[in-house]
């Protein structure tokens, strides 16, 4: 549950209550990279376990929200799951291509890699 403790935590830290999503990964993911991310969120989570809802502040020119100045929120565990969170199954490895499939993957599409 340390997901949803860094969520909750941030939600509770000064401007970070304006948050309306927040996902969070593995230390290993470089948050700066919107790929990498983004291959998590959809490998690593299932909609339902992997979800919470929330109801707190939002900011006051947030146009969306149904009443001023309070909006729901989105947390989404996108982390690898751990036999202590309730997940049974053991976790595959990250498959990554080898330094020869990637240069061949080079070669026939330009510096894709």
């Amino acid at each position: 549950m340390q997901a949803y403790k860094i969520m909750h935590g941030l939600w509770g830290m000064r401007q970070m209550m304006f948050t309306k999503y927040i996902v969070v990964v593995d230390d290993e993911v470089d948050v700066h990279n919107t790929g990498e991310v983004l291959f998590r969120l959809c490998a690593n989570t299932d909609p339902h376990r992997d979800s919470i809802f929330t109801k707190g502040p939002a900011d006051v020119l947030d146009h969306a929200t149904s009443e001023m100045a309070m909006g729901s929120k989105l947390g989404i565990d996108a982390t690898k799951k751990i036999p202590g969170e309730g997940f049974k199954r053991p976790w595959p490895p990250l498959i990554k291509m080898d330094r020869q499939v990637q240069k061949k993957i080079a070669e026939l599409f330009g510096n894709a890699t």
